[in-house]
This record gives structure tokens, sequence and C-alpha cells, in this order.
């Protein structure tokens, strides 16, 4: 087995709000990263259809306003269900022998089928969708339009030589969320974000730093020019979002800390680097947060994987 595995962090804008030319994107994207040899490309967070970037300029906690519910209305619609709207993507990872991981927005029909999601997807090499990661905890006004995850797809996945977990956005910052993934093996990384180098600049290295793991952070851009005419009220939006929403900063650090590629802001782009598995091993010789520098004796963590729902039947 080779010690080496190329990856890419596709940082591109969607079509905003409109779920299957977004997946179309996404699959070109997909392409391009398998004709550079890939064997993992990931994208941004909430990638299909859309980040909500209209909450914060447009008074979203407004209670029962016809605009918000406009917007939800669609942003519902255009919601994805990952085992249906990703066999295409699907076939493109089993075919490249590529994973993928991808942000999107879940319709849940396990919760009744209105409620939406923070989701990572991830798609394994073999073409298989895994247990789908919904965000346990959205963030500030996300919670406007988002529902809470649970911790069914909180797990790490083979890709060999490494084993990858990923978390959406905030989550990063949660250190029980990182240590779950620590004490499943982990030593990949990836961070999906909506869209700003702010949010990723220290969280990767540090990340990196505490896990002794490459850290993968991956982010979309959002643009005023990104907005459709197909959205409800298109001009209202543009006339109150600034002229760059998201920004990217997508990025790789290495084990130490250090840079593999620094944040990249304002453009699309493919970034691709090879990692090497030798890099991990030589820098948990000294610190193994889950091995031999834990005391789980002492202090260990309890992680519910139940996908938890309102009806169950016999």
């Amino acid at each position: 087995m080779s010690e080496k595995l190329t990856v890419a962090l596709a940082q591109i804008a969607p079509v905003w709000l409109d779920r299957d030319r977004t997946i179309e994107k996404v699959r070109e994207w997909a392409e391009r990263a398998a004709a550079k040899g890939a064997g993992l490309v990931a994208f941004g967070e909430a990638l299909v259809p859309g980040y909500p970037w209209w909450i914060e300029h447009t008074d979203g906690a407004r209670f029962d306003d016809m605009r918000q519910k406009e917007w939800f209305a669609h942003y519902s619609d255009q919601s994805c269900e990952p085992q249906m709207h990703f066999k295409e993507l699907a076939e493109v990872a089993r075919e490249h022998n590529m994973a993928i991981v991808l942000g999107c927005m879940e319709r849940a029909l396990d919760r009744g089928g209105h409620s939406i999601y923070c989701s990572a997807v991830t798609i394994g090499q073999n073409g298989l969708i895994q247990p789908t990661h919904r965000k346990l905890m959205p963030t500030h006004e996300e919670r406007l339009v988002w529902a809470q995850g649970d911790g069914h797809g909180l797990r790490t996945n083979t890709l060999p030589p490494f084993r990858m977990g990923v978390l959406n956005c905030w989550e990063n910052w949660m250190p029980l969320s990182r240590a779950a993934l620590h004490a499943q093996g982990e030593d990949l990384h990836v961070a999906i974000w909506p869209g700003n180098k702010k949010n990723t600049e220290e969280i990767t290295r540090f990340a990196a730093r505490e896990g002794r793991s490459y850290v993968l952070s991956v982010s979309s851009l959002m643009r005023r020019e990104d907005i459709p005419d197909s959205v409800p009220r298109a001009d209202e939006l543009r006339a109150a979002l600034p002229a760059m929403s998201g920004n990217g900063g997508s990025c790789i650090a290495a084990p130490d800390a250090t840079w593999v590629v620094a944040p990249v802001v304002g453009r699309e782009e493919l970034l691709v680097a090879e990692l090497d598995h030798a890099f991990v091993r030589r820098e948990r010789q000294n610190f193994d947060i889950s091995g031999h520098y834990s005391r789980p004796e002492i202090i260990h963590l309890e992680l519910d994987q139940a996908r938890h729902r309102g009806l169950w039947t016999k």
C-alpha cells in the first residue's frame, strides 16, 4: 500500500440555491480533481445548494415574516436527499477510485422531510455513500433555518493510507467532537466551511498540531453575482448582501502545523497536494492524543452514534 495520497480542495461558489446546477458544477470539479490524480476531493460546507447568507443581512430573526418564510421554503425545496441526488457523484467516485467529501443541506425524510440539516456527506472510493454527519449545533443565526443533528455520522472512514474524519465549520472548535474522531484513529481531518479565511487560518494549524494529523480546510466562495434570478426576491438580496460574503480561505496544514497549502482567498481554485503518512507517524512519536499520551482509565468519552428520530415502528 502506498504511503502517500493526493488530495484536492475545490474552492468554488455554488449556483446559489439551485441544487441541480450546483451538483453539476460539483461533478465537473470532481472530474478535474480526478484528472490530477486525486484520491480525495473535498468541497465546502452547505455548498449544495448554498449557505443561507441572507439571514444576517435581512432581519432573519423577525417572527412570522413573509420574506423569511419564502426564502426558507425555497431553501427547503432545493435541499438534498443524498442517496437520491448524489448518485452521479457516487459513480464519479467509483470510476476514479476517489473519495468525495461534500457539504449539503439535507432534507431528512426520517425527521418528517421539512426540516433541514447542515450535513457532511462522504462518498468512499468505492462509490458508497457513508453515514451522513449532520452538524451537531448550528452556529448563531444558522439556528433560524437549520435543525440540530446527532452523532450517527460522527465517525471515521478508511481512505488508504489514512483514516479520515469530517466536521462542519464551528464543530471544529468543539473539543469533544474532535476527541471522538481522534479516538477512532483519525489521522486525516477534513474541516468544511462556508467560506472565510478568518475561520480557517488559526484552527487549521491548531487542529493539525493537536491531532498530529493532516488537516484540510475547504471553503466556498459567495459573491453578489452568484445570486441567480431564480431565487425569490433576488434583487432585494443583491441589494442587501455585501459584494463578497465568503472569500474562501481553503488551506492544508501538516501534522507539525506547518502549511502544506497556505490559505487561498478571493478566487475559485482547485488546490492539490500530496500527503505522506510517514509524516503522521513521525509526529506521533512524542504525542499521540488517543494513544500513548492518553489515560482512558481516568478520562474517557461516551459517543452516541444512534440516528435519532421521533417515531419507531415495530
